[in-house]
């Protein structure tokens, strides 16, 4: 079970160094400004923050609200879900480049276009989808009932890219013709 912990906390260490690598380089080789943000966008940031540190301190301590006396089958499918999810985030990620901004900042720049390549010639929110399967892999790995709270995350998610969806139709060219012709988060599906 140590290495499986280990291989989680791993996972998350990577996604995060991911993220925090390709937006210092996308913010001018991380020489650009600090802004000043709103209430709201430091009560999101702080959220973000505060579940990251949640499932990575829970990867390093018993299992907290067991599903199952005998998780064995529950932690393989955790980490097969968790494996996927982390995939298709940072592979998402990585294909966004630099047409990516922060979720509690979600905007277009002039220099952005349509990503359509990759993950996204299939499905508009990779990163999403990656991220919810990661946090529910995680979850079920951790033999944790707390993976119900992902299926209440999952409204809120939806909400943000419906209004990311309604700002990109808005501001950057092609991207209503792009939705047509992709699906919001199951290839081939919703």
């Amino acid at each position: 079970m140590i290495f499986l912990r280990i291989y989680l906390l791993a996972g998350l260490i990577a996604h995060k160094a991911l993220w925090e690598t390709l937006k210092r380089r996308s913010a001018n080789g991380g020489t650009a400004p600090r802004e000043r943000h709103p209430i709201k966008i430091k009560l999101v940031k702080g959220v973000k923050i505060a579940i990251l540190l949640g499932v990575t301190a829970q990867t390093m301590t018993p299992d907290v609200l067991p599903i199952t006396s005998s998780p064995v089958a529950l932690r393989v499918v955790g980490a097969l879900i968790y494996t996927a999810g982390l995939v298709v985030a940072m592979l998402g990620r990585v294909q966004l480049g630099s047409n990516w901004s922060d979720i509690e900042a979600a905007r277009a720049t002039v220099a952005q276009s349509v990503v359509s390549h990759g993950l996204y010639r299939y499905i508009r929110h990779p990163i999403y989808v990656g991220d919810l399967l990661l946090l529910a892999g995680l979850e079920l790995c951790l033999n944790s009932w707390l993976a119900l709270a992902v299926g209440l995350m999952t409204p809120l998610i939806l909400w943000q890219a419906l209004r990311e969806e309604r700002m990109l139709v808005a501001s950057l060219p092609g991207y209503k013709a792009y939705c047509a012709e992709t699906k919001r988060f199951i290839p081939f599906v919703v």
